[in-house]
């Protein structure tokens, strides 16, 4: 059997999301938010159990529209806190809603959330050269000034290992082992 090798994802849905997603340079703000915003709701839990939760987040957060989930109020939190197909947590729902409201602002001041955070990499996506995954960094010093600035900002659930699992979500790094079967393609 000619088995391809992944760095991780044993399930169809981690697998899919390893083979067409992780260290893929993303440039649209719309997904730069709900990465943001589900790496921020991780926190504490697994990657795949965000992922089993993906649809039900699309759809309670308004396709990660941040112009609409700016303007939740009360009621919608409520309405979030009841929904069973998200990670109920009144702090990280909050924090999603903080952090529309300052990822507009930056889109405003900078004309785009992509040009802002592309930055901190001069628009070109870090390279690892991993042999295993325990080499894999969990943060760098971008990762914590990128943490610091956004904190600084008044982001929530932004620390430093998130932002280095966002920045790895979105391609900013290309942390995938040289061994994987995907390794090159983010970089063509």
């Amino acid at each position: 059997m000619n088995e391809k090798f992944r760095c991780f994802g044993e399930t169809p849905i981690y697998m899919d999301y390893h083979d067409n997603e992780w260290g893929r340079p993303v440039h649209n703000d719309n997904k730069l938010f709900e990465m943001l915003i589900l790496e921020g709701a991780q926190a504490g839990l697994s990657w795949i159990t965000v992922l089993k939760k993906r649809d039900a987040y699309r759809e309670a957060f308004d396709g990660f529209d941040p112009t609409k989930v700016a303007l939740y109020d009360d009621a919608k939190i409520k309405e979030l806190m009841a929904n069973e197909g998200i990670i109920r947590n009144r702090l990280k729902i909050n924090a999603a809603i903080i952090n529309a409201k300052l990822f507009l602002e930056i889109q405003e001041k900078h004309g785009s959330f992509d040009k802002f955070i592309w930055g901190y990499v001069n628009h070109t996506p870090l390279i690892g050269y991993w042999e295993k995954f325990e080499d894999i960094p969990i943060t760098t010093p971008i990762s914590d000034q990128i943490s610091r600035d956004l904190k600084q900002l008044g982001f929530k659930f932004v620390g430093s290992t998130i932002i280095y699992s966002f920045m790895q979500a979105v391609g900013m790094v290309n942390d995938h082992l040289r061994s994987c079967c995907v390794y090159e393609e983010p970089l063509k």
